[in-house]
């Protein structure tokens, strides 16, 4: 048997393509308002939301803060007015959770790594989106539990989110469980701080500036596959 029992998958960038379901998402709301949507806009949201949720990250702001001040900030960018934020954000959250994109054929490994480790979800994401995205994905046969910041209390990488799903998981020997993820600042900084090993899902072209280093690193989710039962 290898040395991992339990596997803690991030979800956004890692099992699933969020930047496709992002794109869906903020086009479909802007269609609802009546404007145009240009890449130049897409790209800047994608800016502007990872920028608020590094902050979240930080503690320098809430969730709910986050969830508005996005759009908020996006909107008077583009001198766009006249919009009822909330409705547009509770549009954007819907279509967030009713499409998904596979990463490098997620499904197929999870359901491979059935019965040899335990797996869980943790995520940061809004729960009612990521349960609905992660239902409709076919991941809700396949783990065997759902860790949501939302309904936790408190985010990726705080020590309370990880202590909720440590004390939860039936593995007790952190050295024992792996988590896999694509961020440095949330899923890496959280799991080194947790005790728990670490496998950063490296994107092309992405740099380790964070000052923590992941037991493993990865560019495809196949390599889970080989190293869960040999990586000492």
């Amino acid at each position: 048997m290898g040395r991992f029992t339990t596997i803690f998958w991030d979800v956004d960038n890692t099992l699933l393509d969020f930047s496709y379901s992002q794109r869906f998402a903020i086009s479909k709301c802007f269609q609802t308002i009546g404007r145009e949507i240009t890449e130049e806009i897409i790209e800047r949201y994608d800016r502007i939301n990872d920028s608020y949720w590094k902050r979240l990250e930080l503690g320098e702001i809430t969730k709910a803060e986050l969830l508005t001040g996005r759009f908020v900030t996006l909107f008077q960018e583009y001198h766009i007015q006249n919009v009822d934020v909330e409705a547009f954000r509770t549009e954007y959250q819907e279509a967030l959770g009713s499409v998904y994109c596979y990463r490098d054929n997620s499904l197929e490994i999870c359901k491979a790594l059935k019965g040899r480790v335990a797996q869980y979800v943790v995520t940061n994401g809004v729960a009612a989106t990521q349960r609905n995205k992660l239902k409709l994905a076919g991941f809700y046969e396949i783990m065997d539990g759902f860790f949501i910041s939302d309904e936790i209390g408190a985010p990726k990488p705080e020590k309370a989110f990880f202590d909720y799903c440590l004390n939860s998981v039936k593995e007790k020997d952190r050295s024992r469980i792996l988590l896999v993820g694509d961020s440095l600042s949330s899923d890496i900084r959280g799991g080194v701080l947790a005790g728990i090993a670490t496998c950063w899902y490296r994107r092309e072209g992405a740099l380790n500036e964070s000052g923590y280093k992941p037991d493993y690193e990865i560019s495809s989710l196949q390599e889970i596959l080989r190293g869960v039962d040999c990586w000492n």
